[in-house]
């Protein structure tokens, strides 16, 4: 049923414009991502507004570009699979109203993909031999979530964030510590240069017997430390590069610690971890070590499929598809979307 099908995928749930076009056998043909970081970067965060009129203006170029990469051209399309949420609800309503247009259009079927789920299929598309049972820990600027996967398809919510997401407090201590934005790809950079272990910073539920996280309470502490410090030592090269490379620890040390916790109480013999904060260099290093030593396989996608990308969202509607799912074109977009049970 696969053979020769080709698969438009868009995603557009937050700020990124992506869109790509998988084959019937999970390889991509091409996977385009239009960046509004520089959009963004003057407000220090992202403005949903901005970002859906972005949307707007760059998603019939980059479709174009999609199929030009890809070799082929809409009336070869034979299925269209597009992010529903969880995301910005006018992000999420540009995407959906292309993939309607395209499927009501083409005349082809539409399938409505879990960006969360998406993001498992990334690791998909990059490591075939990934395969359930498994631990799945997503983390990005809008989630840190940790799944029991039982099989594709099948998903259970073990523990999750009760404030901030992980790639939400980079965001907000690298504005504090007035290194720009995004937070996570510059801390990452300066803590290659810093001493992770000069401060100590705890993160909330770090030690607490739940696999449900915290991070807000972190943001507060480095908060509090920076505001002590003389106008000298914030201007401090050094201090501020040990500084982010602690607080990168922190983080880092908790992901770690809850994520084999789950391992260990599911008795799951592979973690997957998914989602923007998965490209972090020191997240990757620290997670492979402790699988090695507790015997753990661990994937990653690589870093291009780490972030917000058209092709997971594509790879998770084939496998929908495959299964016998057809979405109605009077879907809506769906900002609070859960994934799994819990």
């Amino acid at each position: 049923m696969s053979e020769g099908l080709l698969v438009l995928g868009i995603e557009t749930s937050c700020d990124d414009s992506c869109v790509a076009v998988v084959d019937g056998h999970f390889r991509i043909r091409s996977n385009v991502v239009s960046s509004q970081v520089e959009v963004h970067r003057a407000f220090g965060g992202i403005v949903p507004e901005v970002a859906s009129r972005r949307h707007l203006e760059v998603l019939p170029a980059i479709l174009h570009t999609a199929l030009k990469e890809a070799g082929v051209t809409l009336r070869d399309i034979g299925l269209v699979a597009v992010t529903q949420g969880p995301g910005l609800l006018g992000s999420l309503l540009m995407g959906m109203c292309l993939a309607k247009a395209l499927a009501f259009a083409l005349e082809k079927p539409l399938v409505a993909v879990n960006h969360l789920e998406g993001h498992l299929f990334a690791v998909r598309l990059d490591n075939p031999s990934a395969n359930p049972p498994f631990v799945a820990l997503i983390v990005s600027g809008g989630h840190t979530e940790l799944f029991a996967v039982r099989d594709w398809g099948n998903y259970v919510l073990l523990g999750r964030t009760r404030d901030d997401a992980a790639g939400e407090a980079y965001d907000k201590v690298a504005r504090l510590l007035g290194l720009g934005y995004p937070g996570g790809p510059v801390i990452d950079r300066l803590s290659r240069e810093g001493d992770g272990k000069r401060f100590f910073f705890r993160s909330g539920l770090e030690d607490e017997d739940t696999l449900d996280f915290s991070f807000s309470g972190l943001k507060t502490a480095v908060a509090r430390f920076f505001s002590q410090l003389s106008p000298e030592e914030k201007r401090d090269e050094r201090l501020l590069r040990d500084l982010a490379a602690s607080f990168q620890e922190s983080v880092v040390r908790s992901l770690v610690k809850k994520a084999f916790l789950a391992v260990e109480r599911t008795a799951c013999p592979a973690l997957v971890v998914g989602g923007g904060v998965a490209a972090n260099r020191r997240l990757r290093e620290v997670m492979e070590e402790e699988g090695k030593k507790r015997g753990i396989r661990v994937f990653f996608p690589s870093r291009a499929l780490c972030t917000d990308n058209a092709a997971m969202i594509a790879a998770c509607g084939l496998f929908h598809f495959l299964r016998g799912r057809r979405d109605s074109l009077a879907i809506d977009p769906l900002p609070q979307l859960s994934l799994g049970s819990g």
